[in-house]
């Protein structure tokens, strides 16, 4: 069996999102199941170093995954040729110096979103992996979640004719810390340290609509910081300096209008923690995270509006669950799979810090819309 060992630095993996999804679920999985294969006699092999700034944690994670290594100092595996993938899971504010120093050192660059904290910012860091001729991606993982999934093989299918308008319902009840603690970190909350969820969600909602859905042409956002105080992990209250919900509607180049919600302060009273109703001249489908429900055309009831009396009709019954047709690995980890073969067998990965940078820029240009009360065109950025 030919192995293709390839040395890995994950930095920030400490955090809640690093420890779970990057390294739990993707690295250590991977490295657990004998590599990526990619023929029957040749694999993929993860080599990882965890790195970070609290040396207790990383000794932790360690013990609890396959991995031996990690280090407190970033230089000294950054100049080590051991490793040629530099991974970044750091908060958003650490992550510009340390991408342009891997990539400056050689280093092929995997890193989370969002990749910057502007667009300027964003774009110039796939400049310098470009320049620099290293490889780089952008982890966008909600377009492998078997929801997802399932609403392209309906798309592929031709089951919605014209899609005509999405609507996103994302969020749920954060508790603001003081009675029951916050269930994220209180950085979220403050705009100084790179928090608010135009910042963190609409970067997610750029390569969603961009993949499903058409091409952004214009935005119009409202942020609104809706829970003026919280309390933060030691127990002290503080004010929140960042917006905690948003509401944004995009109109798509194709003419496809999608309006998407998203806050910390809504109860859930749907079928998860985010669904999209896309509505099609054929059918239409509520895509969850992991179910799907669609109603055809011709299942689709005619009702008459009489708010006097109950209506005859029960709305939910006309729709059908999507069943299992595939098997779904963690999104995370099938990311990670593609970006380990594009380093290693030079496949393609069309998700490169230019796609990032994209997901920064509907960001800044949304904030700015709430800032001015008014739609924005979205420029084009050039690869």
């Amino acid at each position: 069996m030919k192995t293709h060992k390839i040395g890995i630095i994950m930095n920030g993996v400490t955090g809640r999102m690093g420890t779970n999804q990057h390294l739990l679920r993707s690295i250590d999985a991977i490295v657990k199941q004998g590599g990526v294969k990619v023929s029957p006699t040749e694999v993929i092999m993860p080599d990882p170093v965890l790195v970070g700034r609290n040396e207790i944690k990383l000794k932790e994670l360690c013990a609890c995954t396959s991995v031996e290594k990690w280090t407190t100092d970033l230089d000294s595996v950054m100049n080590d040729p051991a490793y040629a993938i530099y991974f970044d899971a750091q908060t958003t504010l650490r992550r510009f110096e340390a991408v342009k120093q891997a990539a400056e050192a050689g280093k092929h660059v995997y890193c989370e979103k969002p990749t910057a904290i502007t667009t300027e910012n964003a774009y110039k860091l796939y400049e310098i992996c470009r320049e620099a001729g290293v490889k780089n991606g952008v982890v966008q993982d909600k377009l492998w979640l078997p929801g997802m999934v399932k609403f392209i093989r309906l798309k592929e299918s031709g089951f919605f004719g014209e899609i005509l308008s999405v609507r996103g319902e994302f969020g749920y009840w954060v508790f603001e810390g003081h009675t029951i603690p916050a269930q994220r970190p209180s950085w979220n909350y403050r705009k100084e340290d790179g928090g608010g969820m135009v910042v963190d969600m609409l970067c997610h909602w750029r390569y969603v609509i961009d993949n499903l859905f058409g091409e952004i042409k214009k935005v119009s956002c409202l942020a609104a910081t809706h829970i003026p105080e919280r309390v933060d992990e030691i127990g002290q209250p503080y004010p929140c300096t960042a917006d905690d919900s948003a509401y944004a509607t995009f109109e798509l180049e194709n003419g496809v209008i999608a309006h998407f919600n998203s806050s910390w302060n809504v109860r859930v009273r749907r079928d998860d923690l985010l669904t999209m109703q896309v509505d099609g001249t054929k059918g239409s489908a509520v895509v969850g995270l992991r179910d799907v429900w669609i109603q055809h055309a011709g299942n689709t009831p005619r009702p008459v509006w009489n708010p006097d009396i109950q209506h005859p009709i029960n709305f939910f019954d006309g729709w059908a669950k999507v069943p299992e047709q595939e098997t779904y690995e963690n999104a995370f980890k099938i990311q990670w799979e593609l970006f380990l073969r594009h380093v290693v067998l030079d496949e393609p990965f069309r998700w490169t810090l230019l796609e990032g940078a994209k997901g920064v820029q509907l960001a800044e240009i949304g904030l700015q819309s709430s800032a001015e009360r008014r739609w924005l065109d979205l420029p084009d950025l050039k690869a």
